[in-house]
């Protein structure tokens, strides 16, 4: 059986990053974590292109403008969605979800979900960089990687 896997090597890649401004102050270390996770893999930070939108919302319409226009080789999408007490959490954290995958399907090139839904600001620090690790930079891996398997494809 012939195995074909991407490598983590990010040279000579072009990614578009989407992140939302809402609660920037944990979106702010997830683009970090990104951009610092594709140049440890060899990327270069001037192959990254960051678009901001308002919030999570608002990041499936530009990751499909950006996956459909050529310029990347994969989309990371970074935001972070905070359940409070109503059910604007469920239809945000749905919606942005189903769009990124959309635009993936449309497309034709990686488009990655790195949006925290998570149940409490302290859950979403703890995603951000600290306990559990950082996930815009565990996104740009899969980026990195899923660029590499669709070459091979």
């Amino acid at each position: 059986m012939k195995t074909i896997e991407g490598q983590l090597t990010a040279q000579g890649q072009k990614i578009g990053i989407v992140a939302s401004r809402f609660n920037d102050f944990i979106v702010s270390h997830l683009i970090s974590g990104a951009e610092d996770t594709f140049v440890r893999h060899g990327g270069n930070s001037d192959d990254l292109t960051l678009a901001l939108v308002p919030g999570a919302f608002e990041i499936p319409l530009t990751a499909q403008k950006m996956a459909d226009s050529g310029k990347y080789d994969a989309v990371v999408c970074l935001g972070a969605v905070i359940r409070g007490a109503t059910p604007h959490f469920d239809m945000v954290a749905n919606e942005s979800a189903k769009g990124i995958a959309q635009a993936a399907m449309k497309a034709g090139i990686p488009v990655l979900n790195g949006i925290l839904t998570t149940d409490s600001i302290e859950q979403a620090v703890e995603r951000a960089g600290t306990k559990a690790g950082n996930k815009g930079a565990d996104a740009m891996i899969s980026a990195i990687e899923m660029v590499n398997l669709n070459k091979q494809l």
